[in-house]
Parts: C-alpha cells; sequence; structure tokens
C-alpha cells in the first residue's frame, strides 16, 4: 500500500490555541532534548577514555530525556511485559518518529539504521551521539555488519531493528523482510543470541483520526512534529514486550521473521482497540 500526503488526518490542522501549545511544548522538549544531548556529550568525555564503545553511563541520560518527553507532550505511556535482560537483539513494528522515545523509554537500547540518516541535520546528531549503530544495505559489507552487531553485543548492548524497514499509519504490521535478519545467522552470533519482539500501540486522542500518531509515506516530519505539539488532549502508546526466542531455534530466517513477526501481529491486535490499554 502506497500513502500520499493527502492522506494526512483531519487531526492535524492547528487552531489557534494549538499554536500556543507549540511554542510552550516545543520549547520545553527542545530544551529537554538538546539540553540532554549537551550533558551526554561532557559525560561521554570522560566515559569514552575509560570505557571505549561501552557506555555504562549516557545510556541513563538518553532514558530519562525519552521518558520525561512523553510528560511534557501530555502522551500517555504504558509498558506491559519486561524488557530483555543482557546482551540482544530487539525488534519492533515502526508507526512514528515518536517509537524512538517509546522504545529508550523503557530500556537502554541501541538503534539499527540506515547508513544515510547518520548524514541527515539534527536527526543524525542525535542518532550518533546516542551511539546508534548504522549499517550499508550493500552485501559486500555484511562480513563488517557481523562483526559490528559481534562486537556492541559483546558489551551487553541492546540493538534495535524495524524489520518492515518502513512507518506505518499505526493501524497494522507490516511484513518483516527476512533479509534484515541473515547477520544473526552467522555462526559467531546464532548459538547464543536471543531476539525480543515488541509491539508498538498508538491510541488516538478521543474523537481524532485513528492514524493521529502514524508518520507514513511522504508525510513531512515538520508537519507531523507540530501537528504532535499541538495536540489536546493527546492520547497514548502502549509499548508490549514479548517473550524472547533464541535464534538456535530457527532453521533460516524466513523462519524466524515469520514467528516475530507473527507475535508482534498479535500483540497489536489485542491492544489496538483497547481503550484502557
Amino acid at each position: 500500500m502506497t500513502w500520499q500526503s493527502s492522506d494526512l488526518p483531519p487531526s492535524h490542522r492547528i487552531t489557534a490555541a494549538g499554536w500556543l501549545r507549540v511554542i510552550l511544548r516545543g520549547l520545553a522538549v527542545g530544551l529537554l532534548t538538546f539540553g540532554g544531548l549537551v550533558l551526554l556529550l561532557l559525560v561521554r568525555l570522560v566515559e569514552r577514555p575509560l570505557c571505549g564503545a561501552g557506555r555504562p553511563v549516557t545510556p541513563f541520560i538518553t532514558q530519562f530525556v525519552c521518558r520525561s518527553a512523553f510528560v511534557l507532550l501530555g502522551i500517555g505511556y504504558r509498558r506491559i511485559g519486561t524488557p530483555l535482560a543482557g546482551a540482544g537483539a530487539v525488534v519492533s513494528n515502526h508507526v512514528s518518529w515518536l517509537d524512538i522515545f517509546a522504545l529508550n523509554a523503557a530500556k537502554r537500547i541501541y538503534f539499527v539504521s540506515k547508513a544515510e540518516v547518520a548524514r541527515w541535520p539534527g536527526i543524525g546528531w542525535l542518532a550518533r551521539a546516542t551511539g546508534t549503530v548504522f549499517i550499508a544495505r550493500d552485501r559486500r559489507a555484511a562480513a563488517q555488519q557481523i562483526e559490528t552487531f559481534r562486537n556492541r553485543l559483546s558489551l551487553g548492548h541492546k540493538l534495535l531493528f524495524f524489520p518492515e524497514g518502513t512507518s506505518t499509519d499505526g493501524l497494522q504490521v507490516l511484513p518483516f523482510k527476512p533479509t534484515l535478519f541473515a547477520a544473526f545467522f552467522d555462526e559467531a552470533l546464532r548459538a547464543h543470541l536471543s531476539i525480543q519482539p515488541v509491539t508498538l500501540v498508538y491510541h488516538a486522542p478521543k474523537g481524532a483520526d485513528p492514524r493521529h500518531y502514524g508518520w507514513w509515506g511522504d508525510m513531512d516530519f515538520g508537519t507531523h512534529l507540530l501537528a504532535t505539539l499541538a495536540q489536546a488532549p493527546q492520547g497514548r502508546v502502549t509499548v508490549v514486550y514479548h517473550a524472547p526466542v533464541r535464534v538456535a531455534d530457527f532453521a533460516d530466517r524466513k523462519a524466524l521473521a515469520a514467528e516475530l513477526e507473527s507475535t508482534v501481529r498479535r500483540g497489536h491486535a489485542t491492544h489496538l482497540g483497547h481503550e484502557g490499554a
């Protein structure tokens, strides 16, 4: 399915009162985010020489910022289930740029992103500072990617992937791409690696378009950001942590992708329509 900007939910139209909320919330979230970034970089000046690629302190700063952002935005937040303990991978459905805050708020993780994101103004800087793993979508780089994953996992990191390959309107889960799981079947990783499926469910504000928090197709980031800041009352997000699975228990990447997709899809169907979720 292809979405166009003409599909923009009506609830994204901003009223005069909404613009006031944009200013107040925008300033608060901006100060929180970039103030946290400055603090993170200062701490990293000490953390990096002592711990190298390990980050025993700075992820707590990221987690605090992301938790606090939902408070400032007025968006409800609920976690169900228990995040994976120790090193491993995490996979989730992808709805919006808000996913970054929702997933970081509950547990210290490191996103795996396409290499191009590192060059994006603003977002790229934040991604690099918080330890995002950037990968090139090129088979020739497969060996290097496996080595990178192995090194990061050996440090106790949790690496998060979006197997759908794109964001959605939040009302569905797209098929997981099996190619993204190829690296996990390398002998250096397969025997000991666990992957935890996570479902993100966004509940639109009462009376708003059900797709209100979805960011998809050719939607402009700035427009979506302003609409999110302007909204009152806000809705909620539910983050569901499912039981981890062992890569070694699956014959190939297609079987693994299908199982993880099925789990995330069931969680989405279960919680999407729950007003009290």
